[in-house]
């Protein structure tokens, strides 16, 4: 299996380095290169990929990434 790191900035998008494959709701792949940035803000014309409207929007993303409440969430 190959490596893939997702990295996010600060209120951007994020970006997916590594082999990937993206399913959609409906079940169906979605093509993705090796090098992608996925929409964070949700404002995006191009869903699930990035287009840049978080810049044009304002978007202000969480100050930090909250990874104990998430485990535990899907811990259940």
């Amino acid at each position: 299996m190959a490596d893939v790191t997702i990295t996010f900035g600060d209120n951007g998008s994020y970006h997916v380095e590594g082999t990937i494959t993206l399913i959609g709701p409906d079940g169906s792949q979605i093509e993705a290169g090796e090098d992608i940035w996925l929409c964070r803000c949700g404002g995006s014309a191009t869903k699930p990929f990035c287009d840049g409207t978080h810049s044009k929007i304002g978007f202000a993303a969480a100050e930090a990434a909250r990874v104990e409440f998430d485990r535990k969430k899907a811990k259940g």
